[in-house]
């Protein structure tokens, strides 16, 4: 107590707190003296329907129902050497089984950002920038989609005060699910977990079925007798139906078509166009611009051309003058239905939001006073890793590194502290044997019964995601 402030040792910024107002998070506050949390413990119950709060619409027993304490809401372990907020215990399917509770706070994460789109957001590498500062960068494109890096340490304390402001802000607001505008080398991106991105104010629609080579062999039949040629546009690898296997298996004869770009293997080209938001994730609009002159001993007049894109959503039609010129013509309709069938075939464009984290030793400590322990339980599938009671992968190799989907996750699962850094909720559920053997606060275990529910946030857990208890998850000696 200061003045009548008390201070909060929730997290490293130790705030001075008067009453009535909250720290620096928004998360604690003072309440008459007493350091509050203001966020509830969040539960989450199968087949229960969801209300905001528990007192709200439900009276059933807690204990029966066997609801999972999740993290979020729970509390922090800092300064890191006392147990996790909640350390509980229950019974399912006659195993006695404990869940170690806290939400972590974490300098060390970032979110890997999957956008479903062809059109050009960047090159490779490109800043990554958020209200004016790096948060992030371009990374390795994937099949139909671009990926973005953010956030990392590097960005939250390794370089100015606004770059790491901006960064916590970017991963907070993109791992509850918020819209971001972020800004690549003078491109607009809108970016929302299970939302279609935005770029430069155009929301895109289909992700693209396949590179033009793909797309060449999977619609090959729905072409034949109906086009003597056919181009589908591409950044990376642009197909051409008459030079394709597919196309010479069908027996489509030569065209005498000529293809500005990097010849690969038959009917596959490169680099025919620089990247863009045009046709096929290229820069341009008239398809015809990566045609050269067509070869006068193979074309004849009357060819009939299709040019399309990956995605369907840009096609012409033309026909070879006696020049040996393409000039647009009517689209058949046999043509327009195999345009519309690539675009059928399309699923919707989303962004994916994927936050990445280390647990470190210091939340570690949380579960037991030997941290390595609890690490070689994960690996060994003895002890089984959620976020807000959403699965989490843990990638291999040492420390505990997971990753989840923060669409799986509750609503608002996020916090943070100014340091700067995310808050996350992580929960560790094993065995109480297991617990007891690797240094657990065996004395800290509380049962359900004796967890004080009142107030707490309820939500249903989804039908086809197995409990965290459940005995799948675990790889016990039989």
């Amino acid at each position: 107590m200061t003045d009548a402030k008390i201070r909060c040792d929730a997290c490293p910024v130790m705030c001075y707190i008067a009453e009535g107002r909250s720290g620096a998070c928004d998360r604690y506050a003072n309440h008459g003296g007493a350091l509050v949390r203001l966020d509830p413990l969040t539960i989450l119950e199968a087949g229960a329907p969801a209300v905001p709060f528990l007192g709200a619409g439900w009276d059933g027993d807690p204990v029966a129902a066997k609801p999972f304490v999740t993290a979020i809401g729970a509390g922090t372990t800092y300064p890191d050497y006392k147990p996790a907020p909640f350390i509980v215990s229950s019974e399912v399917e006659g195993v006695d089984m404990v869940t170690v509770v806290t939400e972590g706070i974490f300098s060390y994460c970032g979110v890997k950002v999957k956008i479903d789109t062809d059109r050009h957001i960047g090159e490779e590498r490109d800043a990554v920038r958020f209200r004016g500062e790096p948060v992030g960068h371009v990374t390795t494109s994937e099949y139909g989609s671009k990926m973005l890096s953010l956030g990392g340490v590097e960005h939250l304390t390794g370089g100015t005060k606004p770059e790491g402001r901006a960064t916590c802000d970017a991963l907070m607001a993109l791992c509850n699910r918020e819209a971001v505008e972020l800004e690549i080398e003078g491109i607009s991106l809108v970016v929302q977990a299970g939302q279609p991105p935005i770029i430069d104010g155009e929301a895109e629609r289909l992700m693209r079925v396949g590179c033009g080579s793909a797309t060449i062999g999977m619609f090959a039949k729905q072409w034949l007798g109906h086009a003597d040629e056919v181009v589908v546009v591409d950044d990376h690898i642009t197909g051409v139906l008459s030079e394709h296997e597919a196309g010479k298996q069908l027996g489509v004869p030569p065209s005498g078509i000529r293809l500005l770009g990097r010849r690969s293997t038959p009917g596959r080209y490169f680099k025919v166009a620089r990247p863009g938001t045009g046709w096929g994730g290229t820069n341009i609009d008239d398809p015809l611009t990566i045609l050269g002159p067509w070869k006068p001993k193979v074309a004849w007049p009357g060819l009939r051309l299709l040019m399309v894109s990956t995605t369907g959503e840009q096609s012409a039609y033309y026909e070879l003058g006696d020049d040996l010129v393409p000039r647009r013509a009517a689209m058949p309709d046999s043509l327009r239905a195999a345009s519309d069938l690539i675009a059928e075939n399309c699923e919707p464009s989303v962004c994916s939001v994927l936050f990445m984290a280390g647990a470190g030793g210091s939340l570690r400590a949380g579960v037991t006073e030997n941290p390595v322990r609890l690490t070689r339980s994960v690996r060994e599938a003895l002890t089984h890793v959620t976020c807000g009671g959403a699965e989490a992968y843990v990638w291999p190799g040492g420390g505990i590194t997971v990753m989840v989907d923060v669409l799986e996750m509750p609503q608002d699962s996020f916090g943070y502290v100014p340091t700067p850094a995310l808050v996350a909720p992580i929960e560790f559920t094993l065995r109480a044997s297991d617990y007891a053997a690797l240094g657990g606060y065996v004395d800290a275990v509380r049962s359900l019964a004796e967890v004080k529910l009142d107030g707490a946030r309820r939500i249903a857990r989804r039908e086809d995601r197995a409990d965290p208890r459940d005995r799948s998850h675990y790889r016990w000696p039989a």
